[in-house]
């Protein structure tokens, strides 16, 4: 088993920022300023076209960080952020902007694509667990959570149907053409986000989804707007949600 190797530290605001590798697999672990106590970890997804950094995903390990005092861990997917497009990739990515730019639907290009990222993502989310649980401040026997929207649902669902690990999980975002089977499979505890105006995910897609999960406490968040004006708000309620489920409470910060 390979193991986590930082490679730069930086503290603000109460989180500590730590990037990291796992083998060529490159992330940032977020984790309480306060000391190497040991707290649940949250698996953390990006989503397309993003990176391991992009604001959304730092506002959100801060919160997480600050508010339940979790540990939160995201890696770069596959031809994202630090890693190298290759080849498939960058043939995908040229047949969405052309869509894009015919106006015609991006959906089947994006399911295709992600799904096979899912493929790439899966195995190396799990060697990063793997390694992460061998810190001291994670371990082996701690609570472990996912918080992945679009990309990060298509890369999220394979990973938490797969991993017994994982033990709540926050989805949303994404059609359920290459996830509806998987995610019958999965019963935990779930909250899912919607955009009711989705432009790209047609409102039926998103339920059908949110209706194949098998978790008997599942929890459908749909709100006004289009795909990417899903409210900031909705991030407090995952914190309360995976607090409720990881076993910690949550400040007013949250």
């Amino acid at each position: 088993m390979q193991s986590v190797q930082f490679t730069g530290e930086t503290t603000s605001n109460g989180v500590v920022e730590r990037d990291f590798t796992v083998g060529d697999i490159p992330g940032v672990l977020w984790s309480p300023a306060s000391g190497p106590d040991r707290a649940p970890l949250v698996l953390m997804g990006h989503g397309g076209g993003t990176h391991k950094k992009w604001p959304a995903m730092t506002g959100r390990a801060h919160l997480l960080v600050t508010g339940c005092g979790f540990h939160v861990a995201c890696i770069d997917a596959p031809g994202h952020g630090d890693r190298p497009r290759t080849a498939h990739d960058e043939q995908e990515i040229a047949a969405l902007f052309k869509a894009r730019e015919a106006g015609e639907p991006e959906g089947p290009i994006v399911v295709r694509y992600n799904a096979h990222l899912a493929e790439r993502a899966v195995p190396e989310w799990q060697a990063t667990l793997d390694a992460l649980q061998e810190l001291p401040e994670i371990g082996t026997q701690g609570p472990v959570a996912y918080f992945g929207l679009n990309m990060g649902t298509a890369i999220g669902v394979p990973l938490t149907a797969a991993d017994p690990r994982i033990t709540a999980a926050v989805f949303g975002l994404h059609w359920p053409d290459a996830l509806a089977e998987t995610a019958k499979l999965i019963t935990i505890p779930i909250e899912f986000m919607l955009q009711w105006d989705d432009e790209h995910i047609p409102r039926e897609s998103g339920l059908a989804l949110f209706d194949a999960f098998a978790s008997k406490e599942k929890t459908l968040h749909a709100n006004a707007g289009r795909h990417k004006e899903l409210p900031r708000f909705e991030s407090d309620s995952a914190a309360r949600f995976l607090a409720r489920h990881l076993g910690r409470a949550v400040t007013s910060s949250a």
